[in-house]
């Protein structure tokens, strides 16, 4: 791909718009970012917060422990440490540098303070709405399609920032160009320093949580159970690292990770085991490189027609991700790496999202060994056909079917994951 080509330079921004820091589940550290908005607008600390959001904010927020919170769950946790110590200008890094000083503060004001949680009428499968009250004044802030995505912000009804919602993931990259043949061909030929930073970024911090994972005690680890007995089985060692981050990062890790499409758990899915197998190999860091821009972007294609938040899981995805760019790094290209992706999704495209919370980790595994079935399919020369399943002939036609399934087809079952989520 030349360089002056429009898509390489999209290519380039759709890696800055995704792989970027964030501390803690996105979910919850959005209704964080937001309320810290809320407090700065407002110009003090809410006496009252009314937080309106959507289902699937429900969903990803009910169950997982929010960072800096001594171990708390859900949306008033959130929005309390947001409230209380939580740095608007971070985004999804709010809440990185917090004092324990805060967060016995931040517990003390979600014990005294009304905190109000509704379940918004929206037509938008992400949207966040805070309004936080003090004396006779109020402030607005509403966040809609994706974690940073600030579409509107009021102060006493007086309009400081407003922007149309109606499209998807409005203000990001188009991501039209995305196509495993363009994507192999990009990661080939781009120039290294265009990425490196960011690159380096999500190797560092995703590892660093993946061995604190290993270290510690953290949900049902997953990621240990996966390794005990098979310490030196690369292929375990791949699925057990990757888990054992989102084991971290699931139960209250203060470790940040660089996330994709939204999620950290898809983060880590997309280079936690292309890392490992690099390290392992004695592949050069180049070679990393390039698989990482392979896995990411494939994450990423895959996650354009599923949407940020749906009821299928974002793992499947990631876990397709990391075995094209672990078909990369064994010197595969187009042809491997099209019938890996492929392979992997016709495994695992029926595992269900029901929020953020430590079986994550186990959903996790099971979509690397999904993605590492696929590539071994095509080194021993087996395939899945169109016509099996949703697989159709041709990569880009099971991608376009995968999206689908995932945001029109299981349109209902989200609605239903929500609703026994709610009553649990």
């Amino acid at each position: 791909m030349k360089h002056c080509d429009p898509c390489y330079q999209s290519f380039i921004q759709i890696l800055r718009e995704e792989l970027r820091p964030a501390m803690g589940c996105t979910e919850p550290i959005a209704i964080a970012y937001a309320s810290a908005k809320a407090r700065a607008v407002l110009g003090a600390l809410p006496e009252r917060l009314l937080i309106e959001v959507s289902g699937n904010i429900i969903k990803n927020v009910k169950s997982v422990v929010v960072p800096h919170t001594g171990g708390l769950r859900g949306i008033p946790a959130a929005a309390a440490i947001g409230a209380v110590a939580g740095d608007p200008e971070a985004e999804l890094e709010v809440i990185s540098h917090v004092s324990q000083a805060e967060i016995e503060a931040a517990s003390a004001y979600l014990k005294a303070t009304p905190i109000q949680v509704r379940c918004a009428q929206t037509p938008h499968i992400f949207d966040i709405q805070i309004t936080a009250f003090r004396g006779e004044d109020s402030a607005f802030v509403r966040i809609v399609d994706y974690h940073t995505n600030l579409v509107c912000v009021r102060r006493n009804g007086e309009t400081l920032l407003e922007k149309t919602c109606e499209t998807q993931e409005e203000g990001l990259t188009d991501r039209s160009c995305l196509t495993i043949e363009g994507i192999v061909d990009f990661a080939e030929t781009v120039e290294l320093e265009d990425v490196r930073e960011l690159l380096e970024r999500q190797i560092s911090y995703n590892m660093a949580i993946a061995e604190e994972g290993l270290r510690g005690n953290y949900g049902a680890n997953i990621g240990k159970t996966v390794l005990r007995g098979r310490e030196n089985d690369i292929n375990y060692k791949m699925r057990g690292w990757a888990a054992a981050a989102s084991d971290a990062r699931m139960n209250g890790c203060e470790l940040p990770v660089v996330i994709n499409s939204g999620s950290g758990n898809q983060g880590i899915t997309a280079s936690v085991p292309v890392v490992v197998y690099a390290r392992e190999t004695g592949k050069s860091r180049e070679e990393l490189l390039r698989a990482l821009c392979v896995s990411n972007l494939v994450t990423t294609h895959l996650k354009t027609g599923i949407g940020r938040l749906s009821a299928y899981c974002g793992a499947v995805s990631a876990g397709a991700g990391a075995g094209a760019g672990l078909a990369w790094l064994k010197g595969g290209r187009f042809e491997m790496i099209a019938h890996t992706v492929v392979n992997a999704v016709a495994v695992t495209s029926g595992i269900i999202c029901d929020g953020a919370k430590a079986s994550c980790a186990a959903k996790i595994a099971a979509a690397v060994d999904a993605g590492l079935l696929g590539l071994a399919m095509f080194e021993d020369g087996n395939q899945f056909f169109g016509g099996d399943g949703i697989v159709k002939k041709g990569v880009e036609n099971t991608i376009a079917n995968v999206g689908r399934l995932a945001r029109c087809g299981m349109e209902q079952t989200d609605k239903e994951i929500i609703q026994l989520m709610m009553e649990s």
